[in-house]
């Protein structure tokens, strides 16, 4: 697991300046009917849902200014500028599209079996283990999931690392565009709206150009009720097969997929299947950010180079 620092934002490292300790808001994790709520200072921050749609996600999820960061639809159906397509793009979530021929993208059903650890604090603590179930009710994989929550005036953050363990035998994750680690934009933020809606990638790539690449992080910022906003995925290093790939659409999904290399290459001399063998364990470790403005203001390049700081145990 990472060594978590107090300091998210940025750190004392080529340069950045240093956020202090004292500057993060206190988070509070506490139990609810549908799962943890998650609080910055008393103030809405998160939701952990551990069933919708036949997955945990997190939602809603909101903003360093108090505005939803994720797409309502399908939780609520009456937010004007949302579409009602793709339900199983729900806020933020973790699923595969090909395991062992299962697709736990759109159909098959990832189970939560227990919360293991909450902690509240500076940064708040959400350990939980699942089970994705075949249909015959067998389950093929383990995971554990690990949910850091922090926030400071600027920006909040949920570092989500991701460990999972083949289980009753060998699974292979298939190669296929959907997938893995998702967040749906919201209706206005999307690039399709053309409202100001923007992707760009560590690399310069902007909008169509980003999709199917190779990068350390992308960022997708536009209006939110009146306020130019961003979400920005960053992958860590020790993530498996860094630099994912990213299946990130102008419509208002956006992913992190180190698996559709075929998919996304085009090229049929590509696999990006992977076989696990049984018991054994991959892991995936990303931070989403929160921010205000675009990938600029919102620092995403120094907050990146913060992230990747961290050094596993």
């Amino acid at each position: 697991m990472l060594r978590r620092l107090l300091l998210p934002a940025w750190i004392a490292l080529a340069g950045l300046c240093v956020l202090a300790p004292s500057l993060l808001a206190e988070v509070t994790i506490e139990k609810s009917e549908q799962g943890v709520v998650i609080k910055a200072d008393g103030q809405p921050f998160a939701e952990y849902v551990v069933e919708s749609g036949g997955k945990p996600i997190v939602w809603p999820i909101i903003g360093p200014t108090g505005k939803p960061m994720t797409r309502a639809y399908p939780m609520r159906d009456d937010v004007a500028s949302e579409k009602h397509d793709h339900p199983h793009h729900r806020s933020l979530w973790f699923t595969h599209g090909d395991v062992n021929g299962l697709s736990f993208w759109d159909k098959d059903t990832t189970r939560h079996r227990e919360f293991v650890k909450l902690e509240s604090g500076k940064q708040g603590l959400v350990v939980t283990r699942n089970d994705w179930i075949d249909r015959e009710g067998k389950t093929v994989l383990e995971d554990e999931r690990r949910l850091r929550f922090g926030a400071d005036a600027s920006s909040r953050w949920i570092d989500f690392d991701i460990t999972l363990t083949a289980r009753g035998g060998p699974v292979t994750f298939g190669d296929t565009k959907e997938g893995s680690f998702g967040v749906r934009v919201p209706g206005t933020m999307k690039v399709d709206a053309k409202l100001g809606g923007r992707i760009v990638d560590s690399k310069g790539r902007e909008n169509q150009a980003a999709w199917g690449k190779q990068a350390e992080w992308v960022d997708y910022y536009g209006p939110v009720d009146g306020e130019t906003l961003g979400i920005a995925i960053m992958n860590h290093p020790t993530s498996f097969r860094f630099p994912t790939f990213w299946h990130v659409r102008t419509y208002g999904l956006f992913a992190a997929n180190p698996f559709g290399i075929r998919d996304f290459t085009g090229s049929k001399d590509n696999d990006g299947s992977y076989k696990l063998d049984d018991g054994k364990s991959i892991t995936f470790r990303y931070r989403v950010l929160f921010h205000k403005g675009d990938e600029k203001q919102g620092r995403v390049a120094e907050n990146y180079a913060a992230y990747v700081a961290q050094s596993p145990d």
